[in-house]
Parts: C-alpha cells; sequence; structure tokens
C-alpha cells in the first residue's frame, strides 16, 4: 500500500493546498485524505470530535490535525504513536486525545522538535505547512518515530476538560460537544442517560430541549419528540434521536436546527418531558 496521510484542519480551503505540496514534496508516494477542512474556526472540540468520529475507518497511518489557536506560543507540537499502530500529529491542546484513545490508547508520545524533519524556515503562524506537514510526510516515507523528538509523559499531555451529563429528577442536562455539517447537534450523554432521568423513550415522545442564556445567546425553547431517524418527522421539524455514534442528537430534518436556534458549541442544554 500507498503511505496514509490524512489531513483535517480548520483552514478553509487554500492553505490545506499548501501543506500537501509540501508533504508530496517530501514524500510523493503518499496517499492524502482530506478529512475536512471546515472545522470551525479555532474550535478545537469540534476538531477532537471530528477526528474521533473519522480516524477508526480510516487505515492505520499517518493522521495529522491542525486546529491551533496556540500557534507561535510555548505549546508543544506532538506526534502520538496508538496501539493501532497510527501516528497522530498537531499541537499538544486536546485536539488529538480522544481520536488516539479511539485508536486502541497512546503508546507513546513525542515533542516535535528534529529540525531537519521540518522545513528550513518556521514561522510563528503556520506550523502546519513548516512543522506538521512536512513530519508526516517524513514519517510516511519511513523515518524512524523516535527521530521527531524526545518522548513526553503521556500524563502530561493537555487533555480538553471531560463533559458528562447530569441525571437530575425528571431533567437531563448536558452541553453541547459537537456541530455537524448539516446543522445537528450533539449532547453529551446517551439515550440510557436520558432514560435515567425522564423515563423510557418511545417513539414519538414529546420532549422540550431548553437551551439557557449563554454569553450573548438568549435562552431558546424547542417542542421536539423522541425518535429513530430522520424521515419519522415531517420534513422541517425537529426529533431527539441517538446519533450514529450512539451519542444524543437534536436534528432538524431536512434543515439546520443549528442556525435555526443559534446554536453553538459548549452550549448548556436541558431536556424534560414535554
Amino acid at each position: 500500500m500507498r503511505p496514509l496521510i490524512t489531513f483535517t484542519t480548520d483552514f478553509g480551503p487554500a492553505a490545506p493546498a499548501v501543506c500537501r505540496g509540501v508533504m508530496f514534496g517530501i514524500c510523493p508516494d503518499a496517499e492524502v485524505i482530506d478529512i475536512t477542512h471546515q472545522v470551525p474556526r479555532y474550535a478545537i472540540r469540534e476538531g477532537a470530535g471530528t477526528l474521533r468520529f473519522a480516524l477508526p475507518y480510516m487505515p492505520v497511518g499517518i493522521h495529522v490535525a491542525v486546529v491551533d489557536p496556540g500557534v507561535g506560543t510555548d505549546r508543544l507540537a506532538i506526534a502520538l504513536r496508538t496501539a493501532r499502530g497510527d501516528i497522530l500529529i498537531g499541537p499538544d491542546n486536546g485536539l488529538l486525545i480522544p481520536a488516539a484513545e479511539a485508536l486502541g490508547g497512546i503508546a507513546e508520545a513525542r515533542s516535535l522538535e528534529n529540525r531537519e524533519l521540518m522545513l528550513p524556515v518556521v514561522s510563528a503562524s503556520f506550523h502546519g505547512r513548516d512543522v506538521f506537514a512536512p513530519m508526516a510526510a517524513h514519517l510516511a516515507g519511513g523515518v524512524p518515530f523516535a527521530a521527531v523528538g524526545p518522548a513526553v509523559p503521556v500524563e502530561r499531555l493537555v487533555r480538553l476538560p471531560e463533559v458528562r451529563p447530569a441525571i437530575r429528577e425528571g431533567r437531563f442536562e448536558s452541553v453541547i460537544v459537537h456541530v455537524l455539517v448539516f446543522g445537528n447537534v450533539t449532547f453529551a450523554g446517551v439515550p440510557a442517560d436520558l432514560e435515567a432521568a425522564i423515563g423510557p423513550l418511545t417513539p414519538g415522545r414529546p420532549l422540550v430541549v431548553e437551551f439557557p442564556a449563554h454569553g450573548d445567546a438568549p435562552a431558546v425553547e424547542e417542542r421536539t419528540v423522541w425518535e429513530q431517524t430522520f424521515g419519522r418527522v415531517p420534513a422541517g421539524t425537529s426529533l431527539l434521536m441517538a446519533d450514529s455514534e450512539g451519542n444524543l442528537e437534536l436534528a432538524d430534518n431536512q434543515g439546520d436546527v443549528a442556525r435555526r436556534l443559534g446554536l453553538s458549541v459548549d452550549r448548556p442544554v436541558r431536556v424534560r418531558p414535554g
């Protein structure tokens, strides 16, 4: 097989092509799969969710991810070797860890410090091009993992704060952890958590989903139903369901519930019976 590199960023349309050019210049045989370059700007948790969703379905390879509001600061640039055999490359800001854990866990972590494996000039603001892309390409071309730089204790890696739902009597409390491209919003928690709070989730059961005021966003309430999939409700109306990963998800059938209600990641949410 050709060596595989996957690529995920918040860069938008142009900058990823520059990084791919760097990769191909070092490892012309590489197969580069673009997962997305439309992660919302600076949204580390969104990027981490995207990687956690996508990478288990990719072949074993090198996975580059850059959502890096701390670029140019003293944050580490890291490479993680997983138990499955993959290597994840990116900033040490929590972006890589959920996916690495989904790939069997972190077997070894290293800081990217070998200047011979970077571009000759490393800017303060484009480490995707100058550090992460060339490191990935060198590894894809056969450079040993240990060559990237010194080992880093796994327990010292930056982790995103863990989000867990709260189960109250007759009420489920959580937060939005992901907004999909269709506008569906994912909550921390699974149907069993919701059932523990409000009882059995029978198809068509009326529910009230409340989003308290948050920052500049006013409080909003959505009256919806529990259903199995989008087509079980009329087009343009909402439903609460289990997504393809088994998490709770609020969606509009053929619509964008996040835009309609003004929702974003980290927004608190409460669900109660309708």
